[in-house]
Formats: structure tokens, sequence, C-alpha cells
């Protein structure tokens, strides 16, 4: 059994983002004891360790940060190369030109195996704990993605990334119905939950299903994939898509995907309403464990609809920054109680550190319209990057954050690695100040030690 005595910072218990600011943890003083399993035994002052754990052995981190592994709730494996790359326009250009031809060549396996390992080493170096990653069309990367995984110790839940159409720069990742099936149908046979059979509550390694976007696939691609869903439900299988990201007129993502599917909504395409006419033609695929990524441009109709379902919107304010995709509707969201956890979207976003996209989210929603500023609180932020990352992957009750009988997920961050950083920390009055301080100026060099389970994990 371990005590690390450190300054503890985290969002405790199960608030609501906007009772975040109530649920603020600082203890400059503090520790947390890591029992044998890897779990929290107790978290708090370090004054006040229960007596029956005085005897841990204590690893000193005083002047450090002790913080909950962070959260990205959506990043893409195969552009883990692409995050500087100019796409010359908006979304659907940018996949044309620069991420189609960037994720063909994960086709190869000593390319995809290159690429799992510097996207875990980039993944741990900014302490990103746990993912929600969209996968490569290749069986093959996968499988890379999924062994590397496991053999750092890291959290994630991926799916290939099935596209059954799209443009010729998209001809590479293109299957048929058949072998999009077969090979969904093999993915979560061998890894959802491989480290924890039947244990879609504990498993490290958790399976979705991952359509790139409606328009990346047709109504068969979306009634199997329904079915299979059906099938599976019970088993935790996830859900991880885009939606409306880019409302470019008539020939931007929205108005396509309702061009071509004839619907009245775009969220119709995943909730089963993909006949003609917006008609019901399959089963739904939104539900706890759905992600969708961006919801920049919903209307109120389809906010309620995955409010309901309860499913999750993975908030990328600095890819869309990237692409000039607009800013997600903070105020629409909240006020519905949808939880928001914030993902990277690495490639088009080129910050691995979540930290960093909360800096983002802060500065996009202070910079929207009048009537959409949402001047956050640090709390808000901080409670994005970790506690609601747990929360849309369904996994709250596991980590998310240092509360006793959890998951030891968890950073030491060392001020002094990053003078920048220990400034801002040095002039930080109180909780609130503080945690704003820790998300405008963390860099990775500040990033000392990264734990899952109470194991350190490394690339090594």
């Amino acid at each position: 059994m371990l005590l690390y005595r450190g300054h503890v910072l985290h969002i405790a218990g199960r608030p609501s983002v906007n009772e975040a600011g109530d649920a603020l943890v600082s203890e400059p003083d503090g520790a947390l004891v890591v029992d044998d399993a890897g779990r929290i035994a107790y978290s708090g002052p370090f004054s006040e360790v229960p007596p029956d754990l005085a005897a841990a052995t204590v690893v000193d981190r005083r002047g450090c940060l002790l913080l909950p592994g962070f959260v990205d709730a959506h990043i893409h494996f195969p552009q883990v190369y692409t995050t500087d790359a100019h796409g010359g326009g908006t979304l659907l250009s940018w996949l044309d030109r620069c991420v189609f031809p960037a994720e063909a060549r994960f086709a190869d396996a000593g390319f995809a195996r290159e690429a799992a390992r510097e996207f875990c080493a980039a993944r741990i170096a900014a302490g990103t704990t746990a993912a929600m990653v969209f996968g490569s069309a290749f069986p093959v990367a996968q499988d890379a993605l999924f062994e590397e995984t496991a053999r750092t110790g890291l959290r994630m839940v991926s799916g290939r990334g099935v596209q059954t159409r799209g443009p010729a720069s998209a001809s590479p990742l293109i299957t048929s119905e058949g072998d999009a099936e077969r090979s969904c149908r093999a993915e979560i046979a061998r890894w959802h939950c491989a480290d924890d059979p039947g244990r879609p509550d504990r498993a490290m390694l958790q399976v979705a299903l991952v359509p790139r976007f409606a328009l990346s696939v047709t109504p068969e691609t979306l009634g199997w994939m329904g079915e299979l869903h059906r099938q599976h439900h019970a088993s935790g299988v996830y859900f991880h898509t885009h939606l409306s990201e880019n409302d470019a007129p008539g020939v931007g993502e929205i108005d396509s995907v309702l061009r071509d599917f004839g619907t009245s909504s775009y969220l119709d395409t995943y909730d089963g309403r993909f006949g003609p006419g917006g008609e019901v033609a399959g089963e739904s695929l939104l539900g706890r464990r759905s992600i969708l990524a961006h919801a920049v441009h919903c209307s109120d109709s389809e906010l309620d609809r995955v409010a309901a379902a309860r499913a999750s919107i993975a908030h990328c304010p600095t890819s869309q920054l990237f692409l000039g995709s607009g800013t997600m509707p903070w105020k629409r969201m909240a006020a519905r109680g949808i939880t928001v956890a914030l993902g990277s979207d690495v490639g088009a976003g080129d910050e691995w550190l979540v930290s960093r996209v909360a800096n983002d989210c802060f500065k996009v929603h202070m910079s929207a319209s009048a009537d959409r500023v949402v001047p956050l609180e640090p709390a808000a932020l901080l409670f994005s990057a970790t506690l609601a990352g747990a929360r849309a992957l369904d996994m709250e009750d596991a980590f998310g954050n240092l509360d006793a009988g959890k998951d030891a997920d968890f950073l030491v961050v060392d001020p002094s690695a990053w003078p920048p950083l220990s400034r801002s920390i040095d002039a930080a009055s109180g909780p609130a100040a503080l945690a704003f301080a820790v998300m405008m100026a963390l860099r990775e060099p500040a990033i000392a030690e990264v734990f899952v389970r109470g194991r350190r994990v490394s690339v090594s």
C-alpha cells in the first residue's frame, strides 16, 4: 500500500457541470492512499489519514499536484500524423485532401504498429489515462492499437472506422457491407472486455461501433449496425461517430446528409430513422454508451432526443477552431443535462493535452456572440476534462476523480518543470483560481508521472 503526499485537486462526488464549483476539492497537504489492487483507499488531508492506513509507504510528492487522469472523449488513431496537415478549407475538403490519404497508410502492418506506439506515447505524455478512440478502417491497425494499449496499461474504447461509401480519395478505406459487418463482429469478439470478460463496468479495453459519419455509410450499413448494436447492448458495446460538425450551405456536411438520406434532421440517421422521409427503418444507435462528436449545429429537437437517450457529446473546441466549424451551444446542452466531455479530436485538433483543449474551450465560449457567451467556471473546465469524460464513457463508478473506492487513475504534476505553470500557481488565490491556472498553463513537461489503477504507465 502506498501513500502519495501532495496537493490533491479534483471534482468530488457526482455533480452536474453546474454543480462542479461546490464539488471542487483542493487539499494543499493532501494524501492519496492506493491499495494493492490499485484502488484509492483514502483521499483527503494528510493529517486525517485513518490509523489503519497510516502504515502505508509514503511517496513524497509535496510541491506537486495530484490530479485525476484526463479523459479524451474523441481522438483519432489514424490521424496521429495529421495534426499539421493544411487542408485548405473546411471539414469535407480537409478529409478529401489530407485525412483519407493519410489514413490509407494504416493498411501496412509495420506502419500501423509504429503509429500505435507513438499514439500511446503521446497519450501518456499528455496524461490521458482514458479515451474514446476513433479507429482505423484496417483490422491489422486496430489489432496493433489494442495490443499496444494493453501493453502500456492505458484505458481505451475504440472501434474500426467504418466506411461503405465515399469519394475517390477514400477508396482505400471503403469496404463492402459484408466485410464491414464481419470485421466489426470480429473486433467485438476479440477485443471487447478482453482484459476482463463480461465486465463492461470494469474492463480497460472495450469496443465501439464507429461509422465515420452518415456520409460515409449507406442505409444498409446503418441497418446492420443498429442490429449489431442491439445484439451487444447488454455487453456494453459503445457507439461513436460525428454529428453536425459543418453547416456550409448546400455542399456542407449537414445539408449533404439531409439531401442524401431525405431525413428532416442529421440525428435521424443514427436514431433508426434513415428510411425515405425519415421513416423508421432500423434500430436506434443512441443510448447511454453513445458519444457523438461535435454537435455544433444541432436543433433543439435533436438535443432533446440526445438528452432523452442519455447519450453524450464530445466537445472539440480546438478542432472546431481549426476547421472553422463554429461553436458548440454550451447553454443549450447544459440546460438539458446532456453530458459534455472534452475531446482533442487529434488530428483536426493539434493539442493532445486535454487541459489545452479546456483552455480553448474557455476562449471560444467567451468569444461567442453576445447571446451565447458563457464565462465557464474553472471547476467546470476541470470537470469537463476529467469526470465528464468518465461519465460519457459510462465508467464514472471506476474513475474520473480521486474519490475513495475508485481506481487510482491520477497524474503527478510538477509545476517546477514548467515555470509558467509554477508562476501561475503561485499567483492563484483559492481553489478556483488554482484550477483555472492549471487548465490555462499546464503543459506536458510538468506531467511527471501517470498512473492507471495505481500502476505507473510508460512507453518502455
